[in-house]
């Protein structure tokens, strides 16, 4: 798949490319990203080279991962912002913010634009979040896009190759007021 630009009514979210290396990796150099992400730490040029020259690219073109970087009108970097295929009709999405743009709403704004675009245009019917549990800026975010807190998953995410417990939430098309590609039917 070729790469999309999304707006919404303060962003443009756009696929990274070698003229926002630099950005990225000084955003990047942000201790509570390298804590609360899994990118490398520490978060050296060659870590942003490779994500913006082949992790980018290749993901868009092989339609395993859609990165966005979130930005202003202005062109200044936000964050950053990716849906991972998961499973058939499954996405996961990532995010960070930097930290000067955090509290703005602006990762609130971009996840909402980024998970309409995959039920609508990857036929996702399910969108995930996980953070490490304590990530409570994540999971600030995650609830106010809508995500339904589903619970606790032990042992769910590797972090610099330590084992950690998980929160895990998810937005559904129904959720923002969209059709679903398959049937659901909930428990009840």
């Amino acid at each position: 798949m070729d790469p999309v630009t999304l707006t919404t009514d303060r962003l443009v979210l756009r696929a990274v490319g070698v003229d926002d290396t630099d950005a990225i990796f000084a955003a990047a150099q942000d201790p509570d990203i390298q804590r609360w992400t899994t990118i490398p730490s520490p978060y050296l040029l060659e870590h942003a080279s490779g994500f913006t020259d082949q992790t980018v690219p290749e993901g868009w073109a092989d339609g395993s991962a859609f990165a966005f970087g979130v930005f202003l009108p202005s062109g200044q970097l936000v964050g950053m912002l990716s849906i991972t295929m998961r499973s058939l009709g499954v996405g996961e999405v990532g995010y960070w913010a930097a930290k000067e743009h955090r509290g703005n709403g602006y990762i609130t704004e971009a996840t909402v634009a980024a998970s309409r675009w995959a039920f609508t245009d990857l036929s996702v019917d399910r969108v995930e979040w996980r953070a490490e549990v304590g990530n409570t800026g994540s999971r600030a975010v995650a609830e106010r896009a809508g995500f339904t807190i589903e619970g606790t998953l032990r042992s769910a995410i590797n972090n610099k190759g330590v084992r950690r417990d998980c929160w895990v939430g998810s937005l559904l098309p129904s959720d923002l007021g969209l059709p679903s590609t398959s049937p659901y039917l909930p428990a009840r």
